[in-house]
């Protein structure tokens, strides 16, 4: 199923986020499945890099476990053609990875072929502008996957414009300022982005400090057309993983949180049904 097809949908979107690998390759394969099972409509995979600078503490932990557990770029495209999931799988990571996996011959092209060989529909790359860009989405163009890029509250007007030039699948909309982590609360910033793009002929889904079902139910209800959640995830991983919890115990956890954002996301289409 491609990006499309799951925002062409009646459906707000339900974009999990874990990193490969976290804390091992067969525990992760668990995990990132029962994403699905729990109502995941995209997984938002991260490709671990070993200078994670946009990232809290909480998910620079899941890198790290990942990168000791033996994750690398070749061990992440033979992950993506193992996991058993259905949903579309985006790479999350850094440009320096991309660029330098083909070699001698540089360039993301490499990359972007053999992402597309092992089903990869897109990429969030998080450290790369929007106007140094051309390259991978010439390359996405090529092998036909999407190239998506984040939106701050602080992003200024002209780095809007090149995002809406180069931007397909959909956009990702930071509800707040900072780095990634879960957060008691979601900031007001989301409508007042969304707002700054509601023109954009791209799905917006909103991320940065989603946790619980309420969250993502006034995300919705704020205008997205998906919500993204990454920290509130990844610190069940890190509580079974700390705790030797049994795999599958913590995989019924991811599960059961999944559900509970997705059930969130979809009162939030009714909410903003009632209120017009």
């Amino acid at each position: 199923m491609s990006l499309d097809a799951v925002f062409d949908s009646e459906e707000p979107a339900f974009v999990p986020y874990l990193a490969a690998g976290d804390p091992s390759y067969e525990a992760s394969l668990e995990y990132v499945e029962a994403l699905e099972r729990g109502g995941a409509d995209v997984i938002e995979l991260g490709l671990p890099f070993s200078e994670p600078i946009a990232e809290g503490s909480t998910i620079q932990s899941a890198i790290v476990r990942a990168l000791k557990a033996g994750m690398t770029p070749e061990r992440y495209f033979e992950f993506v053609e193992e996991v058993d999931v259905d949903v579309p799988i985006v790479c999350m990571t850094y440009y320096n990875l991309i660029f330098q996996y083909g070699g001698s011959e540089g360039g993301p092209r490499k990359f972007v072929e053999r992402a597309a060989d092992v089903g990869i529909e897109g990429f969030v790359v998080v450290d790369l502008p929007a106007e140094e860009a051309d390259p991978l989405r010439e390359a996405c163009d090529e092998f036909g996957l999407d190239l998506i890029f984040i939106v701050a509250p602080t992003t200024t007007d002209d780095r809007l414009e090149s995002m809406r030039e180069r931007v397909s699948g959909y956009v990702y909309v930071q509800a707040r300022t900072g780095v990634t982590g879960a957060r008691e609360d979601v900031s007001d910033q989301t409508a007042q982005t969304l707002d700054r793009i509601s023109d954009w002929d791209v799905p917006k889904a909103v991320g940065f400090g989603i946790k619980t079902g309420e969250h993502a139910e006034r995300i919705v209800r704020a205008g997205a057309d998906g919500v993204i959640v990454g920290s509130a995830l990844v610190d069940i991983v890190a509580e079974g993983h700390e705790g030797d919890e049994p795999v599958a115990e913590t995989a019924e956890k991811l599960e059961a949180k999944a559900r509970e954002l997705k059930t969130g996301a979809l009162r939030g289409v009714g909410a903003a049904v009632e209120s017009e």
